[in-house]
């Protein structure tokens, strides 16, 4: 019974994360918009129109929001210091209006490992046309500490 059920649970793993031959797969054209210490202005993703801070990666759907940071740290040295933040939103649109919408994504720390490094785009639920818009925080001025509160 318990082999039954592990053949299942490896079945649906292998159902649910495709792996991509990336030597096969034709890679897709993923549109960044990079911004210092905030994110980009939804209202600038209104009528068709997108943020001047664009880097374009070609990618695959099996792209983890680390490995993107590490493409974004080749081009823009100024990103490279250890502990800096990569807080990641995908933009989309919505389908029955002509208005853009964001989603948190998750967010990794240059040097460190954390708990959204490994996820993939395609687990994020990113659909090949839609957007990242990542705000980048150096070093202290990140992610905020959660406080205890004192009773």
């Amino acid at each position: 019974m318990a082999s039954t059920i592990e053949s299942k649970v490896e079945e649906r793993k292998d159902t649910n994360e495709k792996t991509v031959d990336r030597e096969k797969t034709c890679p897709l054209l993923l549109r960044v918009f990079c911004s210092n210490g905030r994110h980009n202005n939804l209202a600038e993703y209104r009528r068709g129109n997108t943020p001047p801070n664009e880097l374009q990666i070609y990618t695959w759907m099996d792209a983890t929001l680390k490995e993107i940071g590490g493409l974004i740290l080749e081009v823009n040295p100024d990103t490279r210091r250890r502990g800096t933040v990569f807080e990641f939103r995908l933009v989309y649109p919505e389908l029955t209006k002509p208005i853009p919408r964001m989603k948190e994504l998750g967010s990794i720390i240059i040097g460190q490992k954390g708990f959204d490094d490994n996820k993939t785009l395609a687990q994020l639920g990113f659909v090949i046309g839609d957007f990242l818009d990542i705000a980048i925080s150096n070093p202290g001025r990140g992610i905020p500490q959660r406080r205890m509160r004192p009773y």
